[in-house]
């Protein structure tokens, strides 16, 4: 078979596949693969190698190199070695793993300083200085992932639940939840027996995001991310270095940053540290990023968040 790479952005909502030649080019002639989300109560290479398994089997080629960019990536030092164990068989000579917040990052920015912020289901800021990477949060929903969509969803439940036994105000957003669940007080045994519980309050960020400039309790749900994610983004800068620049640069991802109060109550709580602050739109995906992995320059700070293994 002819020679080629594969690069993959493994998420756990879905897992994209993208073909390409040897030398990092996109081969336009395959289309992206897609398949399920990783299952992070799982282990991981099985997964990752049955994706492999799949884009060859669909291209009708042998990928020497692979690089992926893996939410759940918590043990990369043994993941990389058995990943290419197991492979064996599909040509593969040379594995690139990192933390899906390091493909984004790339994705994002590039490489160059500054800062992600990703807030999708859950969140995670990644900062890159001139020699230091940190990460902040995404440490999931039970003791993290603090402004997220499930984040908004949960205070979206909290409040509804406070304003039905009197203790907190009236909120539009009652009329949200009494259309899932017609018995307030059976709600929180629906939502606990549900194995799609995490969705499903997450599901509940896009309401509060759209009665946000109506509904005073909305509003603040909001505010309140925003300056959870405000934190995430000034901490890291500050624990790279790049607190010092007078126009650090940032980039925001995932739904819940599409949302107009949320992203504009963020930018504006970041640009009273630093005026000259700057946005950017994201140069590409996390999956453009992934591929980027084995050009990676060695003298970058990210390079050491690189885990590889080669046959």
């Amino acid at each position: 078979m002819p020679e080629a790479a594969l690069a993959i952005d493994g998420g756990q909502t879905g897992i994209r596949a993208q073909v390409r030649n040897a030398d990092g080019t996109v081969r336009a002639d395959v289309p992206i693969h897609e398949s399920r989300g990783i299952l992070t109560d799982r282990p991981l290479a099985p997964q990752i190698a049955d994706v492999v398994g799949q884009a060859r089997a669909a291209s009708g080629l042998d990928f020497t190199t692979i690089s992926a960019g893996l939410s759940g990536l918590t043990d990369g030092e043994s993941l990389a070695p058995a990943l290419l164990s197991a492979t064996t068989g599909y040509g593969v000579s040379t594995i690139h793993l990192v933390h899906d917040s390091v493909s984004s990052y790339l994705g994002a920015l590039g490489d160059e300083p500054g800062a992600v912020i990703a807030a999708g289901t859950g969140s995670v800021t990644l900062a890159v200085g001139a020699a230091d990477v940190v990460r902040i949060d995404g440490w999931g929903y039970i003791m993290g992932d603090a402004g997220s969509g499930y984040w908004l969803g949960r205070e979206a439940l909290v409040a509804v639940m406070r304003a039905f036994d009197g203790r907190g105000p009236q909120t539009a957003l009652t009329e949200v939840m009494l259309a899932e669940f017609p018995d307030l007080a059976q709600a929180y045994v629906d939502l606990q027996r549900d194995p799609d519980r995490i969705r499903r309050t997450a599901s509940y960020a896009a309401h509060v995001a759209r009665l946000a400039e109506t509904d005073e309790v909305a509003r603040g749900i909001c505010d309140s991310a925003a300056e959870e994610l405000a934190v995430a983004v000034a901490t890291g800068l500050r624990r790279v270095g790049e607190d010092r620049s007078e126009a650090p640069v940032v980039c925001f991802l995932g739904g819940v940053l599409r949302g107009e109060r949320v992203r504009s109550q963020l930018t504006a709580r970041l640009a009273a540290l630093w005026p000259h602050l700057e946005v950017r739109e994201p140069l590409a995906t996390s999956l453009e990023g992934a591929a980027m992995l084995p050009r990676l320059d060695p003298a970058s700070a990210l390079a050491h968040q690189v885990l590889t293994a080669r046959r």
